[in-house]
């Protein structure tokens, strides 16, 4: 596999090697700056229009179905289509994928914030979704293909704490944003880090591609996008309204009969989207596994957590936002630290022992409704994001370094997939849930321990995952 970039001793007569590897060192952060910040972009639109979508709804006008849809239709089209931008990245090259995502997100964040109707915004966000499931993925390839293995754990580790970051910041500035301007600023904000990621990217010299990849499989991607968008609108359903509904339970059954298709479309393929064949791996599908359960408890949690805290102990808003930053935090700052410590301790320990302690976290929640807000809600805030710093680098890592190094985008695909689907699902069930048990109210410890059982089944898969033979 070509690196993304030429030797530097190549582009001029240099007088050391130090200066030879300096170059080569200063190339590699500024290809992780461009990374970082084209990934910022997924991540903040991720967390910045749930702020909002109140006043969307109010000035657009928007329908109940439309304003859930603002936000399903992103996720539906980056799980989606993640694994096709991952095979595509590895087609047609990563530093090629990575800047037309990074273009694409730019053009249809302009559409968004110019949109003069709720369906509009909806198609908007559609395109959103699809720029960044080519980005996304081939961010983290073009890292993996950028970073010697000796340093692509740090490297990984500052990407994900980045991410971390920019999550926790979007509800924050995003706020800011609809107060002082208006909601369509929050799209057009995504303008000038798209412009910054492209300006560092565009020093890429070199690409990195699959030599062996063929066309691209779009019969699967469209099975893929049925697929999921049966799922969605059937857990939407059943959690808008009762267990019974006919409606739902058919969308259920649909989404499974073509999941099942997208299985024997990717089996017979000649040139699949998702090779069945990078699952032969243990570490690979154990990984996967665990990224299922973290993210499915997680986005449950989160999704109960504002109303308790608003409809229980009476919190602001603003204060709610502010019980986050025990969570994020930790994630933005000790990200980058566990990707380095993995590289001295190995991925095993952080792979299990970040898991019991989100465990720990979910179930402090779930049994301190009655305590005070700092023990009940701000320390298990504060245990569960260091929980989450610990795994996430040698997680994302380790699912790169489990695939052939020509799968490296598929594999990164196949991961970021996995995380939005289990989010999908997670919020899903949790509104179900709620509405069987009267409200979210009602349903909070329940989850809250649900997720602290399924984090600690997830602790399983890492201690399988980080023990098997590597796929490389």
């Amino acid at each position: 596999m070509s690196g993304p970039y030429r030797q530097p001793c190549d582009e001029g007569v240099l007088r050391t090697s130090g200066d030879c590897e300096g170059s080569a060192r200063r190339k590699r952060y500024l290809i992780l700056t461009a990374c970082v910040l084209g990934s910022a972009l997924v991540f903040i639109d991720g967390s910045v229009v749930a702020v909002a979508l109140p006043v969307m709804r109010a000035q657009l006008p928007a329908d109940v179905v439309q304003t859930q849809w603002i936000v399903n239709i992103y996720m539906l089209m980056l799980a989606a289509f993640t694994l096709l931008g991952g095979a595509g990245a590895d087609r047609f090259g990563r530093k090629r994928a990575f800047l037309a995502g990074v273009a694409g997100f730019a053009a249809a964040s302009i559409f968004c914030g110019l949109a003069p109707s709720a369906n509009t915004l909806i198609a908007a966000r559609a395109l959103q979704g699809l720029a960044g499931a080519v980005l996304a993925p081939a961010s983290l390839a073009l890292i993996a293909a950028t970073f010697p293995k000796a340093e692509r754990g740090a490297a990984i580790g500052v990407w994900a704490g980045a991410s971390a970051l920019t999550t926790a910041l979007g509800p924050v500035l995003g706020g800011w944003i609809v107060d002082v301007l208006s909601w369509r600023y929050i799209f057009y904000l995504n303008i000038p880090i798209a412009l910054a990621a492209l300006a560092a990217g565009a020093v890429f010299s070199g690409e990195s591609r699959d030599e062996a990849a063929r066309r691209l499989d779009w019969q699967g991607a469209a099975l893929a996008v049925l697929a999921l968008g049966a799922l969605a609108f059937s857990l939407t359903r059943l959690g808008e309204r009762s267990i019974g509904d006919l409606r739902a339970w058919a969308a259920l059954a649909l989404s499974l009969i073509l999941a099942a298709a997208f299985l024997m479309r990717e089996k017979n393929a000649p040139s699949p989207m998702m090779s069945l064949g990078i699952f032969s791996s243990l570490q690979f599908s154990a990984l996967n596994a665990l990224t299922l359960c973290l993210y499915a408890a997680l986005s449950s949690a989160f999704l109960l957590l504002p109303f308790e805290l608003t409809e229980a102990r009476g919190l602001s808003a603003a204060a709610v936002g502010a019980v986050f930053l025990p969570f994020t935090l930790p994630m933005g700052f000790l990200s980058s630290v566990s990707g380095a410590l993995q590289d001295r301790v190995g991925a095993r320990l952080l792979l299990v022992a970040g898991p019991v302690l989100a465990a720990l976290g979910f179930a402090l929640l779930a049994a301190g409704r009655d305590w005070p807000l700092w023990a009940g809600v701000l320390a298990p805030m504060g245990v569960t994001g260091f929980g989450f710093a610990l795994f996430v680098a040698p997680l994302t890592d380790g699912v790169i370094r489990a695939a052939p190094e020509r799968h490296e985008g598929l594999a990164s695909g196949v991961n970021n997939a996995a995380s939005r689907i289990a989010g999908m699902i997670g919020v899903a069930l949790a509104g179900a849930l709620a509405a069987a048990l009267g409200g979210f109210t009602g349903a909070y410890p329940w989850i809250m321990a649900g997720a602290a059982a399924l984090t600690l089944v997830g602790a399983g898969f890492g201690w399988a995952g980080a023990g098997a033979r590597q796929g490389k």
